[in-house]
């Protein structure tokens, strides 16, 4: 795990410089790029999610691109479009912001459905399709988008086959007292989050994330007992009394991937029940519908996945 370890302490110490506290989010950022994965942070405004991603792409020296999304939004506005050459009378194709390798999506459930539908190609295939014509995106291609959990007037919420392309979902706390006044404290010293230049963050050949990425996918052990740890996880999801809907097959590959990454950032080369457990939040809350009865109880997600892996036997 030579390539993985170069690369996470690197980030850890790159973003330290630019993020206070934060640890959890950022470790599954950092999942969601190793696993080449799609991230949804959900949190608050004023909480440093954006500026994450955007020294994430500085640290790793990366294409950033951002995306607003607005009621009026189109699909040609984030995919690009043909636009008629007048002198040579052809149509030539203008890459839209998907054209990168990390694209923040910031308040994606403020995008109207048909735009919302048009990520579905990119973050599944690594891919634009334009009048027929396929245009591939960067082997780093990686979304990132964020949402507001408490602002509904004017949003649309993304569909069940649009939340399960996302890896991850991302619950982005508030900082504790001792951070909040850290953040005060280098705001004072000249900290300016628009001009992250003078932080000299050092930039990271992006082979080596590729390294680490192969390292993760041929190199984590997973035992045969693991995979059906997995699928009961999974499974009972389906079979919870309190959920309409439970967690796909989709869903059982992502948890084992990000078990693996989870093991590779604890420097093993196999997987334990604990790495499954520490994955199933953030891969699974989002992929889950709870029924009114359980909501009218004030049940959420997470409790019920932690009750269900309270449940399961764990393998020995």
């Amino acid at each position: 795990m030579q390539a993985v370890s170069a690369v996470v302490s690197h980030l850890r110490a790159q973003m330290s410089k630019v993020i206070v506290g934060q640890s959890a989010m950022l470790d599954q950022c950092l999942l969601a790029l190793l696993c080449r994965g799609h991230a949804l942070l959900e949190g608050v405004p004023g909480i440093a999610k954006t500026l994450t991603i955007k020294a994430l792409a500085g640290a790793l020296r990366l294409q950033f691109q951002r995306v607003q999304a607005t009621s009026d939004l189109m699909p040609a506005d984030i995919l690009g479009t043909n636009v008629l050459n007048m002198a040579t009378s052809t149509f030539a194709f203008h890459a839209g912001p998907v054209f990168t390798d990390l694209l923040l999506v910031d308040e994606i459930n403020r995008m109207p459905p048909r735009t919302q539908a048009a990520l579905l190609e990119c973050m599944e295939e690594q891919q634009v399709t334009v009048d027929g014509a396929r245009h591939p995106l960067s082997a780093f291609f990686t979304v990132f988008a964020t949402q507001n959990p408490i602002e509904f007037e004017g949003t649309y919420p993304l569909p069940e086959a649009q939340l399960d392309r996302f890896l991850l979902k991302i619950n982005v706390a508030y900082p504790s007292a001792r951070e909040e006044a850290q953040i005060l404290s280098r705001f004072q010293q000249g900290f300016d989050s628009h001009d992250l230049s003078p932080l000299g963050l050092e930039a990271l050949d992006p082979a080596l994330l590729a390294r680490a990425r192969e390292e993760i996918r041929t190199g984590i052990r997973v035992e045969e007992s693991l995979f059906d740890y997995v699928v009961r996880v999974v499974r009972g999801t389906r079979e919870s009394p309190a959920l309409t809907l439970g967690a796909s097959p989709r869903a059982a590959v992502f948890l084992m991937q990000t078990a693996k990454a989870m093991a590779a950032l604890d420097a093993r080369d196999y997987i334990i029940p604990d790495d499954v457990k520490g994955a199933a939040l953030p891969v699974l809350r989002h992929r889950v519908l709870l029924k009114p009865e359980a909501e009218l109880e004030g049940l959420s997600p997470d409790q019920i996945i932690q009750d269900l892996l309270r449940t399961i036997e764990v393998p020995q």
